[in-house]
């Protein structure tokens, strides 16, 4: 019988596999980064920072928004994203926790491995 992954992980690891899985592609740290540089964007000033389609952007912009990542609102005939800061945070702590288990992990294991 299998199990769904919520009753195999914790909550934190699913969140920061999501996290992981929204930040996996170059043209969503490219939006981040082009967020991040404003106060608000409109997704059509996105569409022309990157050599992609209108659709391909929106889905990009879609998987950051599923991630809570982004946030979006509907100004008339144009959408307006922001970065979620509280989630950004929550997302670098999640990543600095587990990065920490793996700097002590390397730093305990004097005979290095594999």
């Amino acid at each position: 019988m299998t199990k769904r992954k919520d009753e195999i992980y914790s909550d934190k690891e699913i969140n920061l596999s999501e996290y992981a899985k929204a930040l996996s592609h170059p043209a969503r740290i490219a939006i981040l980064k082009h967020l991040a540089s404003q106060d608000r964007c409109i997704c059509g000033e996105i569409v022309e920072i990157l050599p992609l389609a209108q659709s391909t952007v929106s889905q990009h912009l879609k998987e950051l928004k599923k991630a809570k990542l982004i946030t979006g609102e509907i100004d008339g005939p144009r959408s307006c994203y922001c970065i979620n800061k509280e989630k950004y945070i929550e997302m670098m702590e999640l990543m600095d926790s587990l990065s920490s288990l793996i700097v002590k992990m390397k730093s305990d294991n004097k005979k290095g491995c594999c």
